[in-house]
């Protein structure tokens, strides 16, 4: 038995809520998968905070339509389709995938779609090679901190002989920027 109109709307409408939560979709060929190895794929996607969704093409199709971020994916919306809407952590997502695809050898990427731009299967791949948003956010705390550091050891090494009470620079310069902040923050300008 078919579907009703509001069973098809009701789909329609959650897939246009994940995909508006999704920074990316993977396009999948998922012929001949089995209902537990779908659930399988599921399961190692969940971590990564990755949806697998099932659905028709025509669904998918009408779901994107309004939509210029997405509308991209309509050359991948052919035969069989399964899709990976990736919200949190693409590299991870993509290696589940690939760990999932070496284990069953059924499945294939189509292609992907990422901030309204269509994606070969090579560059699904290179995505991988990102570094994590914790990755990234070590990186600008680690480049952060060695600049505060070299401030204060810079501060600290001035030579006593050139400057006499140099030595007290470094507390006065604290005292300072804590005085403009409280300033800052009381709406004094």
């Amino acid at each position: 038995m078919g579907r009703t109109l509001q069973e098809k709307k009701e789909i329609v409408a959650d897939l246009k809520e994940v995909l508006s939560e999704s920074s990316l979709a993977l396009i999948i060929e998922y012929q001949g998968l089995s209902v537990a190895e779908i659930s399988d794929l599921r399961n190692r996607l969940r971590p990564t905070g990755t949806i697998c969704k099932r659905t028709k093409n025509t669904l998918m199709r009408i779901a994107i339509e309004e939509d210029k971020q997405w509308q991209p994916m309509t050359q991948y919306l052919q035969d069989s389709s399964v899709f990976l809407l990736v919200k949190e952590e693409i590299k991870d997502a993509i290696k589940a995938y690939e760990e999932f695809q070496k284990a069953t050898k059924k499945t294939e990427i189509r292609g992907g779609v990422m901030e309204g731009q269509a994606l070969t299967i090579d560059e699904v791949k290179a995505l991988k090679e990102m570094p994590s948003k914790q990755e990234l956010m070590a990186r600008i705390a680690g480049s952060l901190n060695a600049v505060a550091t070299g401030l204060a050891v810079g501060i600290n090494q001035v030579p006593t002989k050139l400057a006499k009470g140099i030595n007290e620079v470094p507390s006065s310069l604290v005292r300072a920027v804590k005085a403009v902040s409280e300033k800052e923050e009381s709406g004094d300008s």
